[in-house]
């Protein structure tokens, strides 16, 4: 499995943006699906993002707002936060996956978890 470690989070204003790292471990670390997950007090951890091969995929939600991407070479993948709202508030996760075939993933889809970096938003 890889090991995975988020940093980036933090607070910030409504309509200000962030950008999440994750660094993994591993010479496999490409072959991994990355997906982002959030979980705010309260709530089920939410799918917000993943990429697979040379494919992205956003909820809903986010959609516009955040972009993932990835530097295999930094065994990273990032997520960069615009136009954060208040509602965006929670623990992001980033996650890797051996193989993903259907979206919006289930956490479940998911072997390998980073602890969790808080994000806040403030009206």
């Amino acid at each position: 499995q890889v090991q995975l470690v988020e940093s980036g989070g933090g607070l910030v204003q409504a309509g200000g943006s962030l950008r999440l790292s994750c660094a993994g471990s591993g010479r496999t670390f490409s072959s991994y699906t990355m997906g982002w997950f959030r979980q705010a007090l309260g709530k089920e951890r939410e799918f917000v993002a993943a990429w697979s091969g040379d494919s992205t995929y956003y909820a809903d939600s986010v959609k516009g707002r955040f972009t993932i991407s990835r530097d295999n070479a930094k065994n990273t993948v990032y997520l960069q936060m615009n136009s954060l709202k208040p509602e965006d508030t929670a623990v992001y996760y980033c996650a890797a996956s051996r193989g993903v075939y259907y979206y919006p993933p289930r956490t479940s889809d998911f072997s390998s978890w980073g602890q969790g970096t808080q994000v806040t938003v403030s009206s």
